[in-house]
């Protein structure tokens, strides 16, 4: 699922016609895998079960690969463990890293079953800088250069291949550094 519709990004753009939505709907998909690429984190939550061994697991604490928003269920070698004994760490989440179980982690396989994620939605500053990166690629067909260096001393311009820098500036604050 892209993080911005292709009517956001046509009015972007400025573009009314039909003619080009399957291309701008795929380049939708790709921008949004470049954020998801660039922020190593992906910003709508994903439905899913996510398995663990006891390495992941610190005294009672099970150490999290990815954000969880909400845990559905957890199972311990096949066997469904009682969520009340639970705890999401941190406690003022969502975004939890960790489940801290008062009886402890006795098993080889841990499953944890949720919504995994940033977050349910993707924050606007995602959303924008899907539909410039997504822009940026569709005015690129149109450029006859694609590399291209800045000299203003000698008059020579360049277009820098890449993730343009004010998406850069958007993302970096959602980059996770792990």
């Amino acid at each position: 699922m892209a993080y911005a519709t292709v009517s956001e990004l046509k009015a972007y753009l400025g573009v009314g016609s039909d003619a080009d939505d399957a291309l701008l709907a795929s380049l939708l998909e790709r921008a949004t895998a470049a954020v998801d690429a660039y922020t190593r984190r992906w910003f709508a939550d994903v439905d899913e079960t996510r398995l663990y061994s006891a390495e992941s697991v610190e005294a009672t604490t099970l150490h999290l690969d990815a954000p969880l928003l909400e845990a559905t269920q957890i199972t311990i070698d096949g066997v469904v463990a009682d969520l009340n004994g639970c705890a999401l760490l941190p406690r003022n989440g969502p975004r939890y890293y960790a489940i801290m179980r008062l009886a402890g982690w006795r098993g080889s396989v841990i499953a944890v079953t949720g919504l995994w994620g940033w977050s349910t939605t993707p924050p606007a500053d995602i959303v924008h800088a899907t539909v410039r990166w997504a822009g940026y690629m569709y005015r690129q067909r149109d450029a006859q250069v694609f590399d291209v260096t800045a000299l203003p001393d000698s008059g020579v311009i360049t277009v820098p291949a890449g993730i343009p820098s004010d998406v850069r500036v958007l993302l970096e604050p959602y980059r996770s550094v792990l």
